[in-house]
């Protein structure tokens, strides 16, 4: 990927797909929200299916992996704009393009992330 236009619409594009996920999760856990309204906290002998709590967990979880996502990607887009897109922060070489296409905002190559 040498053309930074490209990285930046995969970088441009990845973030877009994470908001919508972030989204997604957000209007889930109002969902949720709008379910414990007046309901005893204490949801753990629900015969009916997973708690309350573990689904909120599960989605508090995704919440925040999405906006580490976020963080990383935008990070990404600074780099590149500085010019250190696509260099391991680790070893300082490059980050291989399938690596990068993988995983927009990877700062390590694949031999230093092992």
């Amino acid at each position: 990927m040498d053309d930074p236009r490209d990285r930046a619409e995969q970088l441009a594009a990845r973030r877009r797909e994470v908001l919508a996920q972030l989204r997604e999760v957000e209007q889930e856990l109002a969902a949720l929200r709008r379910t414990r309204e007046g309901v005893a906290d204490d949801d753990e002998h629900d015969p009916d299916g997973v708690p309350l709590s573990a689904q909120w967990s599960r989605l508090e979880g995704l919440r925040l992996a999405r906006a580490e996502a976020l963080t990383g990607i935008d990070e990404a887009a600074q780099r590149l704009a500085e010019g250190t897109d696509g260099r391991c922060e680790s070893c300082g070489g490059p980050i291989a393009p399938a690596r990068l296409a993988a995983r927009p905002e990877a700062t390590t190559c694949i031999d230093c992330a092992r």
